[in-house]
């Protein structure tokens, strides 16, 4: 059944008046009433009363005018919807996120992105940086926001802002009430490290800061995310190097303490696949870079 055979019939409807209803479609009479008798025909029922003056609606086409105008308002409605899509005002983007890219950022800068689009749907995905990789490799995530410096060549990246690696001492460790911290008077504590196979990058920035100051660390625990190792460094397991930004998750217990002499930085980028030239993550990565430049100045 045609679209326009429905447009005809609701407003044929509402003037309930042939030559009304022609005018307002901007038609003349007798493809309004041909379309009329294509319903009926395609329908087998009597849709309308006609004379030469008025038009009355049967019980049927009393009810198929209720139908007939669902249809055209769902019908408008999808055009609507892929109108808005494909210029990026509406739609869905899954972002992976590692713990610690809570504190660097990430949720302000899709926050700032959905200002500007509120339909548009971010869902995060809390990851590895190694299962990030995985996902975009897959397409189960969109957009990935990792802790390496470089991802593989099938991925386009943008830089973030890199973070300092400080100390992260208990609160009762002797040192942790002092000023800057050099590296060599924790050299003989029990490191806890971060995984290498979850994120080689960020295990071996750690590996090659305390490499660069002479020290071979005893390590007693190996976790999974950031959090986790300051969570630990918080029940006296150790001592730890950490981003910066993990100053800012508020765990209890614990003091950060600048390293003297260190230049080590810890990387971050968002990295999306290379051929995906959808127009709503060209906007969402436009609106990020928006966000790194405003905070460099």
């Amino acid at each position: 059944m045609k679209t326009h055979l429905l447009r005809y019939f609701v407003v044929l409807a509402e003037e309930r008046h042939f030559g009304r209803a022609a005018r307002r479609l901007c038609i003349t009479q007798p493809p309004l009433s041909t379309a009329l008798k294509t319903l009926e025909e395609d329908l087998g029922v009597m849709l309308a009363r006609r004379d030469a003056k008025h038009v009355t609606l049967t019980p049927a086409g009393e009810a198929f005018l209720l139908e007939a105008r669902k249809v055209l308002a769902q019908m408008q409605r999808a055009c609507d919807v892929v109108r808005s899509v494909a210029q990026g005002a509406q739609g869905r983007l899954d972002v992976g996120i590692t713990g610690s890219m809570v504190y660097r950022n990430v949720p302000q800068y899709c926050r700032a992105f959905q200002l500007k689009r509120p339909q548009v749907e971010l869902c995060m995905h809390e990851m590895s940086t190694g299962e990030q990789l995985c996902a975009l490799g897959s397409g189960d995530i969109d957009v990935g926001f990792l802790n390496i410096g470089y991802p593989p060549d099938d991925l386009e990246l943008l830089p973030l802002e890199s973070e300092a690696l400080v100390a992260c001492l208990p609160e009762r460790h002797p040192l942790a009430g002092g000023g800057d911290l050099d590296l060599a008077r924790i050299a003989h504590e029990d490191f806890v490290m971060f995984a290498r196979d979850v994120s080689p990058a960020n295990y071996d920035n750690v590996i090659a800061c305390m490499h660069q100051a002479g020290i071979h660390p005893r390590t007693t625990h190996a976790a999974r995310q950031w959090l986790t190792v300051v969570a630990l460094v918080s029940t006296g397991c150790g001592v730890a190097l950490v981003p910066a930004c993990m100053a800012r998750a508020g765990i209890n217990g614990v003091r950060f303490l600048a390293l003297r002499g260190v230049t080590m930085l810890t990387p971050a980028i968002m990295a999306w696949r290379r051929n995906d030239d959808r127009l709503l993550l060209s906007l969402l990565v436009d609106a990020v870079r928006e966000c790194v430049e405003q905070g460099r100045r």
